[in-house]
């Protein structure tokens, strides 16, 4: 299967996940959702890498199992403030505005005044998303959001650093664990106060549909594409995360929305072919 329909299959998923976990907020909340959901996965990956994961503990330095555990860390309230930006603000919103994060870091990585003029288009598409002169958009929720995007951006930066010192798998199964063991504060008392054995279930299927089916997707099409038309089709995310909250939760964008959601579009796509045309080759 081509590596570009492996992307987007893998964002499909991602989101369909994420549209999925909103409808068990209601039951045990965005941070009890989101505990189960890291939790499951983390367990499930463990399971997976079995034995071979303990050579690696042993080979790694303290400075690797550090590195790891902050992301892990990262991972966790990146997670955490996603799912309650999901449920203040619609799907599509709080996508747009966690996408701000890694598209900033593609920006500074540049060290081009010219591709701020990205990042000021995905601003002004992320203005008319959440439209604050109307009040119709959570201001609690957008703050949600923005903290995601700052997380993401610390994502970016600490998965180059991990992903150097650990295969994909070895290094998801630690850094999910600790994110894991970071979220239980925030939701394991949500899950007992409401739990309910038909939750948890559906909790453990939505952990399959994130993150680890789309991770293994992305590792997939990562090793038949280049970064560059990864990065091109990931810019798509915003378009496909509004999508899924249209068809599976019956949200209802505003045009001015979806317009905000085509100028975030066009500013990750933008960047990421601008990449492109500096790089050699």
């Amino acid at each position: 299967m081509p590596g570009a329909v492996l992307v987007l299959a893998a964002m499909a998923v991602l989101h369909t996940g994420s549209a999925l976990a909103t409808e068990l907020f209601d039951s045990i909340g965005p941070a009890g959702t989101t505990w189960l959901r890291i939790a499951f996965a983390a367990v499930i990956l463990l399971a997976c890498t079995g034995r071979s994961l303990v050579p690696a503990l042993r080979a790694a330095s303290r400075r690797d199992l550090v590195a790891t555990a902050l992301l892990g860390a990262v991972s966790a309230a990146l997670m955490l403030l996603f799912s309650e930006a999901t449920a203040r603000v619609p799907l599509g919103t709080a996508t747009a505005l966690e996408f701000l994060g890694p598209l900033a870091v593609a920006v500074a990585a540049s060290r081009r005044r010219a591709e701020l003029g990205w990042l000021a288009l995905a601003a002004v598409g992320v203005l008319l998303l959440t439209s604050p002169w109307t009040g119709t958009v959570s201001g609690t929720g957008i703050l949600f959001g923005l903290a995601s995007a700052a997380c993401w951006a610390l994502y970016v930066i600490g998965t180059a650093h991990v992903g150097s010192r650990f295969s994909a798998r070895h290094g998801l199964a630690l850094s999910l664990t600790v994110a894991a063991v970071v979220s239980a504060p925030f939701g394991a008392p949500a899950v007992a106060a409401g739990f309910d054995w038909g939750v948890v279930a559906a909790a453990a299927g939505i952990a399959v549909l994130m993150p680890l089916l789309p991770f293994l997707l992305e590792m997939t099409a990562l090793q038949r594409i280049g970064k560059t038309t990864y990065g091109t089709l990931v810019g798509l995310e915003p378009a496909i995360s509004l999508l899924a909250g249209i068809i599976l939760i019956s949200q209802s964008p505003t045009a001015v929305q979806a317009g905000g959601t085509v100028l975030v579009v066009a500013a990750g796509i933008g960047a990421a072919r601008r990449e492109q045309q500096k790089s050699p080759g």
